[in-house]
């Protein structure tokens, strides 16, 4: 089922191979066209309001390039803890400090999207609640070695081994903490 219209054409502006995968799964068409956005925020935003700015932020750097014809994509994902936003960890002591703030607690993961297109745009976000059992300092260790902590926001991912032993429960979308709410960007984009 083909929700973009005829003669539209969607632009995924992300390198995750999360969201691309998302997409095809979803069964979508799409086009990956990424341009560089300086992910900074005003330091006042708090929450889903720093996901869906991001999100707007990474859709700008891309909205004068669009054609007539083409619908661009942009999302961003943060793990927010208590009132401090996880973004990706640059190296080894950065994962390791948030996956010890994560162990034992819950968070939030929200994920905001932009719609845009040379006439409109539209942003929205999804938030989940996750819980992390408390983590052993030789299982974060684990995971840091043998996964990809660098590039996800919290500094792990869901769909990976510490998400698999170490998440106890969570409150909405599985997909949205992956990084794309994938049951709102197929709604948004039949409105669209």
């Amino acid at each position: 089922m083909q929700i973009i219209p005829p003669g539209k054409k969607l632009v995924l502006a992300s390198r995750s191979p999360r969201r691309q995968k998302l997409l095809k799964d979803l069964g979508i068409s799409f086009e990956v066209r990424t341009q560089n956005a300086d992910e900074v925020y005003p330091t006042h935003l708090q929450g889903k309001e720093i996901a869906e700015y991001l999100a707007r932020l990474k859709a700008g750097a891309l909205i004068s390039q669009l054609r007539d014809n083409e619908i661009v994509l942009t999302s961003d994902t943060i793990v927010w803890c208590d009132g401090e936003s996880l973004t990706k960890a640059q190296n080894e002591a950065e994962a390791r400090e948030m996956l010890q703030k994560l162990s034992g607690k819950s968070h939030e993961v929200i994920t905001g999207v932009c719609l845009a297109s040379v006439e409109k745009q539209e942003v929205f976000s999804d938030t989940v609640r996750v819980y992390f059992r408390l983590l052993s300092d030789e299982e974060i260790n684990y995971y840091i070695r043998n996964y990809e902590p660098y590039d996800k926001a919290g500094a792990y991912g869901i769909q990976e081994w510490i998400g698999m032993t170490g998440i106890t429960k969570i409150e909405g979308s599985y997909f949205t903490v992956m990084g794309l709410p994938t049951h709102m960007v197929w709604e948004k984009l039949q409105k669209f």
